[in-house]
Order: C-alpha cells, then sequence, then structure tokens
C-alpha cells in the first residue's frame, strides 16, 4: 500500500504531531511525514520532527500583508510536497476558502470535546474543558473533523470519549482528554490512507 503523503501544520508543542509520528514509526499507520510548517518561530514542534528527521518550514502569518496571502503561501509549499491530507495539529490560525479550495476534504483537524458540542470561535484549549465542566457534562472527549468553511461544523470522521470526573479540573479533564485524542487522530487519518471515507451531505460514510 502507498503511504498517505502528510502536511502537518503547528503552532505550538506538537503533541498531536508527536502521537502521529510515534503511530507511523510503530508501523501502525501507512503515512509519511512529508513537511512540518509552523507559523512560529519558537514551536517546539519544529523540534520535535527535526529530532525525528522530518523536514521543517517556517511560514510566519506575521510576514504576510493578509491571511489569503498567508494561506495561499502555505498552499503553495503544501502543493510543492505533493501532500495528499493536510493535519491541522493545534495549528492556531483560521484557514481561508482559499486554503479549502486547495485540499477539498483533504484537511483534517481535532478539537478536544465531542462537536457539535462545545465547538466554535472561541473554543481551543482549556476554553473548552472550562466549558465542559462548567455545563456539568457527565461524558467529554475529542472529534477528529475535516474542516470546512464553517468553523467546527465540518463532517466528523472519529470520536472518542473519557469521563468528566467528580473534582476535575481544565488541567486533569485535559490529560484525560488528550489521552483520547492520541488514538483518535491516528485512527482518522488511517481511515483516510484506506479510503474508507466518503462525504454525503456533510456527514461520512464508512466504506467497507
Amino acid at each position: 500500500m502507498n503511504k498517505v503523503k502528510l502536511g502537518v501544520l503547528i503552532s505550538g508543542s506538537g503533541s498531536n504531531l508527536q502521537s502521529i509520528i510515534d503511530y507511523i514509526e510503530a508501523g501502525h499507520l501507512s503515512a509519511k511525514i512529508e513537511v512540518v510548517i509552523s507559523n512560529e518561530p519558537d514551536a517546539y514542534g519544529l523540534t520535535r520532527a527535526q529530532n525525528h528527521g522530518l523536514k521543517t518550514m517556517l511560514v510566519n502569518h506575521k510576514d504576510f500583508p493578509s491571511r489569503e496571502a498567508f494561506d495561499e503561501r502555505l498552499v503553495e509549499v503544501l502543493k510543492e510536497n505533493n501532500i495528499e491530507l493536510v493535519v491541522l495539529a493545534g495549528f492556531m490560525r483560521v484557514i481561508t476558502p482559499t486554503f479549502l479550495r486547495a485540499f477539498p476534504t483533504r484537511v483534517m483537524n481535532i478539537h478536544p470535546a465531542l462537536l457539535p458540542s462545545f465547538g466554535g470561535q472561541g473554543m481551543w484549549g482549556h476554553h473548552v474543558h472550562e466549558a465542559v465542566l462548567a455545563a456539568g457534562a457527565k461524558v467529554s472527549g475529542c472529534t477528529v473533523h475535516f474542516c470546512t468553511n464553517e468553523y467546527d461544523k465540518g463532517p466528523i470522521i472519529v470520536q472518542r470519549t473519557c469521563e468528566v470526573k467528580e473534582g476535575d479540573t481544565p488541567d486533569t479533564l485535559a490529560a484525560r482528554v488528550f489521552e483520547q485524542e492520541c488514538i483518535a487522530y491516528p485512527q482518522a487519518i488511517k481511515l483516510f490512507a484506506e479510503g474508507k471515507l466518503l462525504v454525503q451531505n456533510n456527514k461520512i460514510k464508512m466504506k467497507s
């Protein structure tokens, strides 16, 4: 089986990137990370990638006059590397329709809650876990989805759950959710690599 070519976009520590690297190196995921791109020069994820011999690039959003110009450069780099699937792994920039048109149904993101609940603008990182706890939810988890022009409303590929425990803080809940993220993202990429994902009416239908 040919290995699906991944382009991973990061802004920070690269913890989700690391889980994907681990799955690939363990032989559990038929994929190859062709390039890791960060918009932040001090992102530790770049170091993680370099430690595994992966190609890295800095494309600093501050160097561009507009969001569209930044995205056009990202698209250019990804296409130069023949990327088949774009993986957003803690990428803290909202991507534009220009980007999505270049990679239709080929941009994945992971969200630290069970969409469609606790999603949308401003719902990222600890903001999500704080909202889950404030709502008194008994279950949380993560969602891997394809990106669309509507924030956090793209077709859901994989969801994994975990218990919200009495006395949880945003930190303790985040740690439990992250354990599920480390399984869910490689699982979703594997389904894509195996050609099992069909999008119909903004929903995923699994091919047999």
